[in-house]
């Protein structure tokens, strides 16, 4: 199966919500764990363990993986794994964008099976130009993998860039999504595999965003839990393509853990149940 009917299934068995697994130092201290790669490792396998079975996407945010080295990617490798063996979708938040062969080599690290680093999608930055991702997507599409393209982003400074006009038509982040759209044509079934980063907390309409541009491309929104987005805000966000998005969450949920695996196992059940009631 392609990844858009993989997260089509996903999505319809367990609703959008897609659990963050952010290692972040104060919530390693705050569970109990050290803040080294052992300890993140030990986070990200408690959150897939208690994740299993509730949502049908994880998130793994790279950085908080890369800081400690070779021993920190160990641990993303251990996490990940997991995470797919338990079958739940792995989105690596890694923003990669580069141009030639260094995207190829980005690509060939997470999005070719059997890759150490082997994930079901990751996501990408534009910036140096839509056509530099040709190779990963190409990648992506190749092995039946997805990718997430940074379109409309949630910190308030991006948006001078990606409001900005490429001409009187189309803002960067229209064109970008544009450019996203053609790799779906002819995807088999309601989704495509790649999609764009859409933030829950800006207006997508100021930046082209429509349902018409949104429509058929899968879209992971952060923003919802600690940033200030609820489950109940979906529908009125996203309107129409509002059962395309992944609505990710990361804090909200994992301030849970610092009482215990069943904490959190509880706190990922409530919030994805807020979902599926909206």
């Amino acid at each position: 199966m392609s990844f858009g009917a993989r997260l089509r299934v996903a999505i319809d068995a367990y609703g959008p919500l897609c659990v963050g697994i952010d290692p972040h130092e104060v919530l390693l201290r705050a569970w109990g764990l050290d803040a080294s790669a052992s300890g993140a490792r030990e986070f990200g396998l408690r959150t897939v363990e208690a994740a299993t079975g509730r949502v049908g996407v994880v998130k793994p945010q790279v950085a908080f993986y890369e800081r400690y080295g070779a021993a920190g990617f160990a641990a993303l490798e251990d996490v990940m794994a997991a995470a797919r063996a338990a079958d739940l979708l792995v989105i690596a938040d890694a923003k990669r964008g580069d141009i030639g062969t260094t995207m190829d080599g980005y690509a060939a690290a997470w999005l070719v099976p059997g890759a150490p680093l082997e994930c079901d999608a990751v996501t990408l930055s534009p910036y140096l130009g839509a056509d530099a991702l040709h190779g990963a997507l190409t990648t992506a599409l190749d092995h039946d993998k997805g990718a997430f393209v940074l379109a409309a982003t949630s910190n308030p400074e991006a948006a001078a860039i990606q409001r900005a006009r490429v001409d009187e038509e189309e803002s960067v982040a229209e064109r970008i999504a544009h450019d996203v759209a053609a790799r779906n044509i002819g995807a088999p079934g309601s989704l495509g595999s790649v999609g764009l980063v859409v933030g829950a907390t800006v207006d997508r309409r100021a930046f082209g965003l429509t349902d018409i541009v949104l429509a058929g491309t899968p879209i992971l929104a952060p923003g919802f839990g600690a940033q200030g987005a609820e489950p109940a805000d979906l529908a009125r966000l996203f309107g129409y393509v509002a059962s395309q998005v992944v609505a990710s969450e990361s804090r909200s949920v994992l301030s849970a853990g610092a009482a215990g695996p069943g904490a959190l196992a509880t706190r990922i059940e409530e919030r994805a149940a807020l979902y599926r009631r909206r």
